[in-house]
């Protein structure tokens, strides 16, 4: 089966996961499928990222959420433009935090995973939230895979994300939701996120002063108390938390946002497989 042209982009600010996303996606699809933008002048691009094709823009203005917005509808027109311009097939958006990762019994990489999919307008990987475990687990070490050092992660419907587009389409702000699209769960994939992986980078980030004039004090800070309330659940089997997760994220819906997933305040926390350690 011939591989599709699959193209993989991010946008960032000062990002200390960058280097791991471009390690990810340029292991999966090749680091010239890799689009990254940076959002402001006054960055730099990483010799990492030597070989992706890399943009540097005037940043932003505005609020978290303002700014959310206005990536989301800037990174739906380069979705576009890769289509139409440049044959992709299918085109990945994530923050530089988040990492799509096929089931390792499955034994195929993302990009022939994905191109062995049947046609749909987008695909989501189930969301798994990867919190520090603040009884047991110490401070993750960047250098190392995160799931050697993590091993509970929250099934988390804010990060099942239809991540993964397939003709022109409009994401919604953080990606959360295409207008005017129902998403698709897809058995075998699931999108890690890692931004509260470790609790001293969430405190480091809420005291940068760039990202408080921003307004990313509140996002922080509740990002912080998750950590705190999932430390406290009980995680269960994998297996089993994958599949009532699956479930009600197919079925159930918050009344204000009919295409984005739920499950309605479940908080289910499932122990990672030992078969992803090293995959992120």
């Amino acid at each position: 089966m011939p591989l599709k042209k699959i193209i993989a982009m991010t946008m960032v600010r000062n990002d200390r996961f960058l280097s791991k996303w471009v390690e990810h996606y340029g292991r999966e699809l090749g680091l010239s499928n890799l689009r990254i933008f940076f959002d402001g002048e006054d960055q730099k691009v990483p010799p990492f990222c030597a070989g992706a094709v890399t943009q540097v823009l005037p940043k932003m203005q505005g609020d978290v959420v303002a700014t959310d917005r206005q990536r989301a509808r800037f990174m739906s027109e380069q979705a576009a433009a890769l289509m139409d311009h440049e044959g992709a097939d299918m085109v990945i958006a994530t923050d530089a935090d988040e990492f799509l990762v096929v089931d390792p019994d499955i034994g195929l990489g993302l990009a022939e995973f994905l191109s062995g999919q049947p046609r749909h307008p987008c695909y989501s990987g189930l969301g798994v939230d990867v919190l520090q475990h603040l009884p047991s687990e110490g401070a993750a070490d960047f250098s190392r895979p995160f799931l050697s050092q993590r091993h509970r992660g929250w099934l988390y419907s804010r990060y099942t994300k239809p991540s993964v587009i397939t003709r022109r389409l409009k994401w919604g702000g953080g990606y959360h939701r295409v207008k005017g699209v129902n998403f698709h769960i897809v058995p075998g994939l699931y999108l890690f996120h890692f931004g509260g992986v470790d609790q001293e980078s969430l405190r480091e980030i809420s005291a940068d002063a760039s990202r408080v004039d921003n307004g990313w004090t509140r996002h922080q800070l509740k990002r912080q108390r998750a950590l705190r309330r999932i430390s406290r659940v009980k995680a269960i089997d994998w297996e089993r938390g994958v599949r009532i997760a699956r479930t009600l994220q197919t079925f159930c819906r918050p009344i204000f946002a009919l295409n984005k997933p739920s499950t309605y305040g479940l908080r289910i926390v499932a122990r990672i497989p030992e078969r992803f350690k090293y995959t992120v």
